[in-house]
């Protein structure tokens, strides 16, 4: 049976950043919680932590720490089914749920699709921004119960489900746009690469796959900025800065940029991948994503 005091103190070190800081949220000293730390290491046999500049966890404490955001969940509907769904007499009742999304589905259609539902049940969600090919990485660690991935197989323990397709477009400003063609109005490869690319950051490989899928280049050479904020990361393209790849439900809102190449497009299939064992809480937030992403992303192809 593990100890639940032992477990707290791993979750507190890795959510406060550290040993000193856990003491401190858990109101215990700092040689309490290296005892519960190693009195746990002691009775699975493993390290769960790598102490450092920075304390993160080994694989098996991220198990554990998975396992901990689980059980918080299904204590905290258990409380409110006991209550009746009754607010405690301290106030609300705040439920955490962290999911990792990238960072074109948070603001178009994600948190439009989820807000009603957080404000309903007192939920907080923590949101990791990552590339849609790199969200599943946190949901392997235990940081979220759910994420919007391009994975279609589900990871241990998990579920993936079809959430639609979001189609990107190849855009620019006007003046960009023109300098990638010909005389004669047909774009040139040769003149699109030579102009600088607008890239969100270092995994964004949407360039690239526009690139292969279109033209049959398999990673060319090209100068490319890096704006990693939606807002940015848009204003620098319609700034004339370079092209880029823009999701088309955000096009609407900017008619300063020009489709270079019209109907080459990207779609990039997603998926919500999440605990196959939720608490109601969980399932209450995969049904809202779900209902989001039907209404706004293309249906999946069959």
């Amino acid at each position: 049976m593990l100890d639940a005091r032992q477990l707290e103190a791993l979750n507190a070190v890795i959510e406060h950043g550290g040993f000193g800081p856990a003491a401190k949220s858990l109101s215990i000293t700092l040689a309490a919680v290296s005892l519960r730390i190693k009195s746990l290491e002691d009775t699975l046999g493993q390290r769960l932590l790598v102490r450092g500049k920075q304390v993160r966890a080994t694989p098996a404490g991220q198990a554990l720490l998975g396992h901990v955001k689980q059980v918080r969940l299904m204590e905290a509907d258990l409380l409110d089914g006991l209550q009746g769904g009754a607010k405690p007499r301290s106030g609300v009742r705040w439920q955490h749920l962290g999911v990792a999304i990238n960072a074109d589905s948070v603001a178009s259609w994600f948190l439009p699709g989820v807000a009603a539902l957080l404000q309903r049940h007192q939920l907080l969600l923590e949101i990791l921004i990552d590339d849609q090919d790199h969200t599943h990485d946190a949901l392997k660690s235990g940081d979220v119960t759910g994420c919007v991935t391009t994975l279609t197989t589900a990871m241990r323990g998990c579920v993936a489900e079809p959430l639609g397709v979001m189609r990107y477009r190849c855009v620019a400003s006007p003046a960009v746009a023109q300098r990638c063609r010909t005389p004669r109005g047909a774009v040139s490869v040769h003149k699109l690469l030579a102009q600088p690319a607008v890239i969100f950051n270092r995994k964004d490989a949407l360039q690239d796959t526009f690139l292969l899928q279109h033209f049959g280049l398999r990673q060319p050479n090209y100068p490319r900025h890096f704006a990693p904020a939606v807002e940015a990361f848009e204003t620098a393209i319609e700034l004339g800065l370079g092209w880029g790849m823009v999701p088309e439900q955000h096009l609407a809102a900017r008619p300063g940029l020009q489709e270079i190449l019209p109907d080459a497009t990207v779609d990039v299939v997603l998926y919500w991948q999440h605990w196959a064992h939720e608490s109601l809480s969980a399932q209450r937030l995969t049904a809202a994503v779900k209902e989001a992403a039907h209404k706004h992303l293309r249906p999946v192809p069959p």
